[in-house]
């Protein structure tokens, strides 16, 4: 006797479940006016050294904030408190994504109207988080130089659910041979005119312009003087 039936039903059951409290938190962070950002790739990416440099430099612009995800400890979010923005972690245990009840869970005691932008980065993983709606208004998929230019053709269902790819450690590319016409190349095949930027946290190189667009997508106000 075949179990897959009901396999397929509890995975449709859990996503809709999930689908729903997106849908709800989607309309909480718009009435509050935060514009909602969040970051998907593998492991060792460069998204924590990303997303503190970005809280940094948004600091001096606008009211940011992060929800960092990850299996165990809270190491992210004491490193990204550094950025002296507000930080919460979320430790999922064995789950291998973030849902959005856990956003919603993780929100509670913030006043949302008292941020600008948010930053969710998702536990490292090209699969299951393709999955799961967090209520955000962009999706980043990053792929660092290390990782290599096919990334995208064998994982292009996070690709395709991104809004936007960025390529990380490209002070590292050199180092590594990475062929960028290569790279943009295959997400190109992919996600057929996606956004693409190269950045180098470490550096600073194209965070400058990374930021301006988030900032201009989301038109984010001042913070009150």
């Amino acid at each position: 006797m075949t179990t897959t039936p009901r396999i397929v039903e509890v995975r449709q059951n859990v996503l809709k479940h999930n689908d729903e409290v997106a849908h709800a938190l989607r309309s909480r962070f718009q009435e509050a006016g935060v514009f909602v950002v969040s970051l998907v790739s593998s492991p060792g990416s460069g998204k924590t050294t990303f997303l503190e440099r970005a809280l940094t430099m948004l600091r001096q612009q606008c009211r940011p904030a992060a929800l960092v995800g990850d299996l165990a400890t809270d190491n992210d979010a004491q490193r990204l408190a550094r950025s002296q923005t507000p930080v919460k972690q979320i430790t999922t245990g064995s789950l291998c994504h973030l849902e959005a009840a856990m956003v919603d869970r993780t929100l509670e005691g913030w006043d949302l109207k008292e941020l600008d932008i948010l930053l969710i980065e998702n536990v490292g993983n090209l699969v299951c988080p393709a999955s799961y709606d967090l209520g955000e208004d962009l999706r980043l998929v990053l792929l660092s130089v290390t990782e290599g230019e096919d990334k995208p053709l064998k994982y292009p269902t996070i690709f395709n659910s991104a809004d936007v790819a960025i390529i990380t450690k490209m002070d590292l590319a050199e180092v590594v041979e990475f062929d960028r016409a290569a790279a943009r190349a295959n997400i190109e095949a992919v996600r057929p005119g996606i956004q693409v930027f190269e950045l180098s946290a470490k550096t600073g190189q194209g965070m400058d312009e990374l930021l301006a667009y988030l900032q201009e997508k989301s038109a984010v106000r001042s913070p009150a003087s």
